[in-house]
């Protein structure tokens, strides 16, 4: 297995597979900017030829696939009348795991939630250890949630199922995950790996261009859902209300001192 410079994501390559690893086990596989960026990269050169006719990702270890973006990383100090901004290389790097030209799955070894969550979605199967869990819980912290991941688990899952997942901000887990269409298949942990390997080889194993047409034309249908301008002001300006309230300090603070918190709506 080769480790890229720094140790944040390892890629693997068997056949036309690519496994690709979200490594920083100290902080749960957390999405960090170089991290994304890394697999941003990865991805963008992988799909400049058809060596790697499938990705699979997965997280480090046996524990969690990813524990999201790094709640530590949003800044709530700005300077007043300062916009608080989405990381651009988070939003990059799920349009860039949309857009690969070939399937992608994610594998679903360990817990996923927040932004690991929203990675999960936008690959195009998922496939889970009968003992992982599955949460969007920004509604629990006071943190808005940006419209194109939105958008992306509406895509994945269905508004009805979207609409649940972040209005209860409920962990997910066992059966619950299939029933509810959160996962496609759902193996013991011992046969993950291996049932991962030969799913993702049958699709290598179909003709490039039927794969490559086939997810074309599926992603012109989801382009048809794109948000125009005047919604995405419009969200932005109702994310930056949350951004900038004391609610989110407090979802915060709560959460590093792992306690419930108290929520005002100010």
């Amino acid at each position: 297995m080769k480790k890229n410079t720094d140790n944040l994501l390892l890629i693997e390559k068997k056949g036309f597979i690519a496994f690709l690893t979200i490594h920083y086990p100290e902080k749960r596989n957390a999405l960090t900017p170089e991290l994304l960026m890394d697999l941003h990269l990865t991805l963008e050169i992988f799909s400049k030829n058809d060596d790697i006719r499938c990705v699979v990702i997965r997280g480090s270890g046996d524990k969690t696939f990813s524990s999201g973006y790094d709640i530590a990383a949003i800044p709530v100090d700005q300077l007043p009348g300062t916009p608080q901004e989405v990381p651009d290389v988070m939003l990059q790097a799920f349009a860039t795991i949309k857009k690969f030209p070939y399937p992608t799955i994610a594998m679903l070894n360990g817990h996923a939630f927040g932004a690991g969550f929203n990675l999960c979605a936008c690959c195009d199967i998922r496939i889970a250890a009968d003992d992982i869990r599955l949460g969007m819980t920004p509604a629990r912290l006071g943190v808005p949630y940006h419209p194109e991941g939105i958008q992306q688990f509406i895509e994945a899952f269905g508004l009805a199922r979207t609409k649940e997942i972040f209005y209860t901000a409920d962990i997910f887990q066992g059966k619950t995950l299939l029933l509810r269409g959160l996962v496609d298949h759902m193996v013991p942990k011992a046969d993950l790996e291996d049932f991962t390997h030969d799913y993702a080889q049958k699709i290598t194993q179909n003709a490039p261009l039927s794969l490559k047409g086939i997810k074309n034309i599926i992603t012109m249908f989801e382009n048809d859902m794109a948000l125009n301008q005047f919604n995405l002001d419009k969200a932005e300006k109702l994310m930056q209300k949350c951004f900038q309230s004391d609610d989110l300090k407090e979802g915060q603070a709560a959460f590093m001192e792992k306690r419930i918190p108290k929520f005002t709506g100010k």
